[in-house]
């Protein structure tokens, strides 16, 4: 039998309340009776697409991320507007970041980011069938599109050039795929 592992919040502090994040503290009653605090990130949620031009093509984005300090090699991605459906944003976010539209979209997974402090969790998707559009850039967002070789961006990864997460995770999972994969 296992144990309960459930901490129980007792009160809940609000630090911050912002556009994309909001921060608490919870302080929480632990499985062994002792008090802790939990630091707590909430996000609305997001999507990343793996846009498949064809079979041995894949379109990244490369753009500046404040928090790392540098430019990361990416997935197209963006966060959910309020009461925005996953499915809609994922269309979106392909037009916005990379002009094009998805003949075929389909969802790979979903996954929590950092589950220790955050509540995001990003779902994943693969595009393909993809259509030239003209889609509205956000006007606080630059980035630099990036078609390469599906080979390639594999090899980013092992080398370390990719480095962000549901970019990995999104395109390891589309390279077991895509033997089944119909273009």
């Amino acid at each position: 039998m296992s144990q309960d592992l459930t901490e129980k919040v007792t009160s809940t502090k609000r630090i911050y309340d912002g556009k994309i994040i909001n921060l608490r503290v919870d302080s929480v009653l632990l499985p062994n009776g002792n008090m802790s605090q939990r630091e707590i990130v909430e996000h609305k949620g997001a999507i990343a697409v793996v846009p498949m031009l064809d079979r041995d093509t894949v379109i990244l984005v490369r753009q500046f991320r404040s928090a790392t300090g540098g430019t990361l090699l990416e997935i197209p991605a963006g966060s959910l507007n309020e009461d925005e459906e996953i499915d809609v944003c994922a269309h979106r976010e392909l037009a916005e970041e990379i002009n094009f539209k998805a003949g075929h979209l389909d969802k790979l997974f979903s996954m929590y980011v950092a589950p220790g402090y955050s509540t995001e969790m990003i779902h994943v998707y693969i595009a393909y069938g993809l259509e030239p559009t003209a889609g509205e850039t956000d006007e606080d967002e630059f980035l630099d599109i990036v078609k390469i070789p599906f080979a390639e961006a594999l090899h980013k990864i092992h080398t370390g050039e990719i480095q962000d997460a549901k970019s990995i995770s999104g395109l390891l999972q589309v390279e077991r795929l895509l033997p089944n994969l119909e273009f």
